[in-house]
This record gives C-alpha cells, sequence and structure tokens, in this order.
C-alpha cells in the first residue's frame, strides 16, 4: 500500500537524519530532521491538498503550536503542487 508521504522529494545534497510520520492537530505530517549546505533544520510536511484551505500564516500557525518549536525561532513556508514544508528550528553547523 502506498503512503501518503512515500513521493516527499529529497534534494540530492540534503541528509535526512530522522523522519516520522504522526499528526499536528487535525492532519497528517511527516516530521523530517535534516541537514544541508552546513545548516541543520527541521520540518514539517504535510499533503498540499490537506492544508490547501489554509494561508501561509495559518499553517505557520499550527506549525507554532507543537512544542517541538523553539519559542520565537524563524520559519518558512514553501508550498509546492503536492506537498507543503514547513522547516523550522535553523543550526548554522560549525566547520570541523
Amino acid at each position: 500500500m502506498k503512503g501518503k508521504f512515500d513521493a516527499v522529494p529529497v534534494e540530492s545534497d540534503t541528509a535526512v537524519l530522522a523522519s516520522l510520520e504522526s499528526t499536528l492537530g487535525d492532519y497528517e505530517v511527516l516530521y523530517q530532521k535534516w541537514i544541508w549546505d552546513g545548516i541543520q533544520a527541521e520540518s514539517f510536511i504535510f499533503d498540499s491538498e490537506d492544508v490547501a484551505p489554509l494561508d501561509d500564516e495559518a499553517l505557520e500557525a499550527l506549525a507554532r503550536s507543537s512544542p517541538m518549536l523553539s519559542p520565537g525561532g524563524s520559519v518558512t513556508v514553501k508550498r509546492g503542487e503536492d506537498y507543503s514544508f514547513v522547516n523550522f528550528n535553523f543550526l548554522v553547523l560549525e566547520d570541523g
């Protein structure tokens, strides 16, 4: 059986450290922790059709309702045809 999040794209230069399907509010979500270009961050990934009724501010508010987000931290929202990403807990990694 095909899962809702089986086709989530991952950039070739992104390392996914953790991935877990769960729920946030009334929505199914895929949580990922990742590293890309010296930045470690986390994402809530939603099916775009599921969250289409929510504008970006409402989607960010939904994400911020989770205790996983650092209070006051920056959040980015990126919507795609199939999936919508809310990225958070950005950390610039030190070399060496």
